[in-house]
């Protein structure tokens, strides 16, 4: 055969498998279902863990199936007498309830047992569609993206669950990287006495090797790179006792020979040599101080070891893997040989199992359900181990620089970075650098891939050729809306159902004159969907005080006020603030048109302390002074920085000259029905339209309509509760204080080592600025956090300086 030398890559990426759903299915059992079904997710990136609630019907089938499906695969195994296996010689327990033709076993054919796997397949689809638990499932698919590394843990006492394949449901097919594992109801921490060593420690037991051919495990891990493996041959019980004992600092305990299961599998038993067996149990004291001493992983390379997986992790070993049934030796030989080359090649240990097993459908053809035989059992921990976790990886020898020169003290670069973020931090807290940081921030906004418009909101527009309709309709009109305007509109889209109605234009009271029927018909079409508008004013423009209609709840207007930064851009949002003499609500129009449509979905709004926020299960950070990049910002309420919508459309846009004449009448209910639907003015006549961070992306510079903006500032509230879209945050002071004399630190490590060589320094310089852009970008498009880019450019300006003139 040819030894594949299994060495530990760097190629692969190391990915920290931090997703992990924990399905607790309690004490149920598949004869009467499971009451009870608790689904905690840990999602990567996500402060707060999430907990859902459903069950599962009873599905007695699902054991006959597995019975059947067991049944013939020891039939067919039978039938090929050339097949070596490490099971010891059990008889075939056969239900009389399943009816098989025993006079002849070659009949068993691969087409009856590939028939049995997919209807065992499909029964596992439909018992886990069932409504109940679909709760469960909508949430895994919600919360989780097909590329992501993701552990599903199962927790349960009920051994006809623990042997069904899960990993055949249809989640596991749609997610590639994800890996089921199996787990009892009772976890106790991990407790180990033992750090890390520079090799990982095997105790490999060769057990009675009758009829099986286990040299060629013995070659496998006799190969592996940066192990340090223990082989004990058909060991007495004795000398395998003491060598758990007393020898510490094992890693691995790995098993190759006969074993089998008992009864339900509850009870296991290996086979040492050809004259001992022994039960896990017998070995407890001798395990616990293995384990205890940094024991991490156990393989029992052999059949039939639910009852073994069942033992082990009662004494909570952290992880182990067994093999299901009867496993042929050439099976057990190329699955050890597949897992160890994924696991010491960077995978984490699920995803690493998961690689194995899937390649062992290449043996199909000669071992049919050789890709179902392994199973992981393994106590719940937040991170995936790998490879890398179970090795401290040696300190290299300091290295001369390449061209010769000394690398400066470590004095003076701390000392050099300290005085250079000082001295940034500290005009940086004046405000000096407010607008170079404002300036910064708008262009990573605007370097954001392009999104798609927010499809639960529609804007109908009025420009120059709605209101001149309305006059020639003969429309009493103040303003961009008549009344009359108003009340028509509304007689089209309400019987449509909209889940929100906003009106971003003003009424003014001298309207009553003008058209009084009208009016007061338009405050009687207003119904609890309705929300209007007033201005607070003041503010640095000291804007007028603008009331909202007569007559209207004040729980059904919002004030239009937008905070202005000192370049006149919008890129806050206000959600509430003290109220004024005439526009007396405390919530903003977009916030109240937010709460109106996320209250119809059960979504809470809580105001957790002075400076946060929660709708839903998201914080919102309130926006204040030397905060971020302001240091010159005058709060004038619970402000937020806006995390625009990447999209030079954020809805549709249907212009009310349609809406009246009667154009868009076949597709009002598509385009209406449980929408967010804004009314206001685009006509620049008008002076509603502001600055945003996209407006210097045009030349000449674009503003945005107010209704736009709002219809921003919407989307921005409701996509981040319920799609999970970013919320812009910062850190507190010390952390910006650290990330800036971490960068300023870097100027001196890349540059410090390339004295005399000014375009080194150059190179250096510049390859380490653009990924402090990166990290910048990256962050504020990914997570919404915006770091301090422009003090970290000063201050690593100023460290590289004071290099580059060293090297003159």
């Amino acid at each position: 055969m040819n030894l594949v030398l299994l060495k530990t890559s760097r190629s692969r990426p190391l990915r920290l498998m931090s997703n992990l759903v924990i399905l607790n299915l309690g004490r149920g059992d598949l004869y009467n279902g499971f009451a009870w079904v608790t689904a905690q997710l840990q999602v990567q990136d996500q402060p707060q863990n999430r907990q859902v609630i459903g069950s599962l019907p009873a599905a007695p089938h699902l054991v006959e199936l597995y019975r059947h499906w067991q049944l013939l695969y020891d039939l067919l195994y039978q039938a090929r007498s050339f097949i070596i296996s490490r099971s010891h010689p059990q008889p075939i327990d056969i239900d009389d309830d399943i009816q098989i033709d025993h006079t002849d076993v070659t009949h068993v054919g691969e087409t009856d047992f590939a028939e049995v796997c997919q209807e065992l397949q499909q029964q596992i689809d439909t018992w886990l569609d069932s409504p109940n638990f679909s709760p469960i499932c909508r949430q895994l698919y919600q919360q989780f993206h097909p590329n992501q590394d993701i552990r599903v843990i199962l927790q349960t006492e009920d051994s006809n669950l623990r042997k069904l394949p899960w990993y055949t449901w249809r989640f596991f097919r749609d997610y590639p990287h994800a890996e089921v594992s199996l787990s009892s109801l009772n976890i106790e921490p991990i407790k180990t006495t033992q750090p890390p060593t520079q090799t990982v420690r095997v105790l490999a037991i060769l057990g009675d090797a009758t009829g099986i051919d286990i040299d060629v495990d013995r070659q496998y891990l006799a190969s592996l790179d940066g192990a340090e493996t223990v082989f004990l041959v058909e060991p007495r019980r004795q000398e395998l006792n003491e060598q758990l004992w007393h020898n510490q600092g094992w890693t691995i305990l790995f098993f190759a020979g006969h074993s089998s299961s008992q009864g339900d599998s509850d009870f296991g038993e290996i086979y040492i040599n050809p004259h001992e067996r022994l039960t896990i149990p017998q070995l407890k004291h001798a395990l616990n101080e293995a384990i205890a001493g940094g024991l991490k992983l156990a393989i029992f390379n052999s059949c039939d070891g639910l009852g073994l997986a069942r033992q082990l992790s009662d004494l909570h070993i952290p992880h182990i893997i067994v093999m299901r049934e009867p496993v042929p030796d050439n099976v057990a030989q190329a699955f050890l040989k597949y897992f160890l080359i994924e696991l010491a090649g960077g995978r984490c240990f699920d995803l690493a199992v998961r690689k194995a097993r899937e390649r062992l459908q290449g043996l199909e053809g000669e071992f049919p359900g050789a890709s179902w035989l392994p199973i992981i059992v393994q106590t719940p921990t937040p991170i995936a181990p790998s490879w890398q976790d179970w090795r401290q990886q040696p300190k290299p020898a300091p290295k001369p620089s390449i061209m010769g020169a000394r690398r400066p003290r470590w004095q003076t670069l701390l000392l050099s970075s300290a005085i250079a973020t000082g001295l940034v931090m500290g005009v940086r807290w004046l405000g000096f650098l407010q607008s170079t940081e404002l300036w910064a921030f708008d262009a990573l906004m605007r370097m954001r891939p392009t999104e798609l418009p927010d499809d639960r909101l529609v804007i109908i527009t009025i420009d120059a050729a709605d209101i001149q309709y309305q006059d020639q309709q003969g429309m009493k009109r103040q303003g961009s809306l008549a009344d009359q305007a108003l009340v028509n509109l509304l007689d089209k889209i309400k019987p449509h159902q909209p889940a929100v109605i906003g009106l971003d234009i003003y009424r003014d009271p001298v309207a009553f004159t003008l058209d009084p029927d009208a009016a007061k018909q338009a405050i009687r079409e207003r119904d609890q969907r309705f929300i209007d508008i007033c201005q607070i004013g003041g503010g640095a423009r000291e804007s007028p005080e603008i009331p909202p209609p007569s007559g209207v709840p004040v729980q059904q207007v919002g004030f239009s006020d937008l905070p202005n930064d000192p370049d006149l851009v919008i890129r806050r949002q206000i959600f509430g603030m003290a109220a004024g003499t005439q526009c007396q609500t405390q919530q903003s129009f977009s916030f109240q048109i937010a709460r109106h449509y996320l209250t119809l979905q059960d979504i809470e709004f809580k105001r957790l302390s002075r400076t946060q926020f929660q709708i839903g299960t998201r914080i919102f950070p309130k926006s204040e002074r030397h905060r971020g990049g302001y240091h010159n910002l005058d709060s004038g309420g619970f402000e937020v920085l806006l995390n625009y919508r990447a999209t030079q459309r954020i809805a549709q846009k249907v212009p009310l000259k349609q809406i009246l004449d009667g154009s868009k009448d076949e597709e009002l209910a598509t385009l209406i029905r449980d929408r967010i639907v804004l009314i206001g003015t685009i006509d620049n006549s008008y002076g509603d339209y502001h600055l945003t961070p996209y407006s210097a992306a045009f030349e000449p510079i674009q503003e945005l309509s107010g209704v736009e903006i709002q219809a921003q500032m919407v989307s921005h509230i409701i996509s981040a509760v319920l799609n999970q879209r970013p919320v812009v945050w910062w850190f507190p002071q010390w952390g910006d204080v650290l990330w800036v004399w971490a960068w300023s630190g870097v100027a001196g490590v890349c540059m410090g080592g390339w004295h005399h060589r000014r375009l080194y320094l150059i190179v250096a310089g510049g390859t380490a600025l653009a990924a402090l852009g990166g990290c910048s970008f990256v962050s504020l498009w990914r997570t919404g956090l915006w770091l301090p880019l422009m003090p970290s450019i000063v201050a690593f300006t100023i460290v590289g300086i004071f290099y580059f003139c060293r090297a003159l």
